[in-house]
């Protein structure tokens, strides 16, 4: 009899510490360690400007098992050339209305009305974006724009991926329309030509290389979503 009474009340201790710790875990979970407003970031290397992040709003959840901050009013980021040498000047800007960056992955995820501009002319617009910081590379799983030559050249399409720079971009999937200037005597012709490529084509920006069928990047986006919340 006294047994079966310890190993009763053994039982109802293991329970109710097991219900403990799953409680503690979902607090954590929720429980807000970081919080801030107006916040710019400058970060340097080698004494030269190499990043600079503002956001009106920063939220830090760095308990949860996927430690994250959120940036529910929007982010602008800059990155700088690393040849600069005297004025610091700017590669790659980046605004978007939401932002979330997971901490372990080194990975950010950019939403609503993404607008990504490079030192090369290239302009970027999408809905949602992916910055692996780890692989530095960018990309996107939905429908996409790339505007080149001021305006004159415009591609859409979608499975978008890309160097931090955007000089090696591509498309799974491309819609692409091509403005050219055809001179005539005396005056000269401007001509859209609009092109479809074929859905087992892959297109790129520069270069010829396929993009591959699987990569980290569709493994990264899997893992994105949950935590995400839509803006306020």
């Amino acid at each position: 009899m006294v047994a079966l009474l310890l190993v009763g009340s053994a039982t109802l201790l293991f329970s109710c510490k097991e219900e403990l710790n799953e409680d503690t875990v979902a607090q954590d979970e929720a429980m807000m360690t970081e919080y801030s407003e107006n916040l710019t970031v400058v970060k340097s290397q080698n004494g030269r400007k190499s990043y600079d992040f503002t956001t009106p709003l920063l939220e830090g959840y760095t308990l949860a098992k996927d430690p994250y901050r959120e940036f529910r009013k929007g982010v602008k980021i800059l990155t700088y050339k690393e040849d600069s040498l005297a004025v610091a000047q700017v590669d790659v800007s980046l605004v978007a209305n939401y932002a979330i960056y997971y901490i372990k992955r080194d990975l950010w995820e950019a939403k609503g009305n993404v607008v990504v501009n490079s030192a090369n002319g290239r302009i970027l617009y999408t809905q949602q974006l992916f910055w692996n910081a780890k692989t530095r590379r960018i990309y996107s799983n939905v429908d996409s724009k790339i505007v080149e030559n001021e305006g004159r050249n415009v591609s859409y399409g979608a499975g978008f991926e890309s160097d931090e720079a955007m000089s090696d971009w591509r498309f799974r999937y491309m819609t692409s329309r091509m403005e050219l200037e055809m001179k005539t005597a005396p005056d000269s012709v401007a001509t859209t030509f609009d092109t479809v490529a074929p859905r087992s084509t892959v297109a790129v920006g520069t270069g010829t290389s396929p993009l591959p069928a699987a990569d980290d990047s569709s493994k990264d986006a899997k893992k994105i979503g949950d935590k995400s919340k839509p803006q306020k």
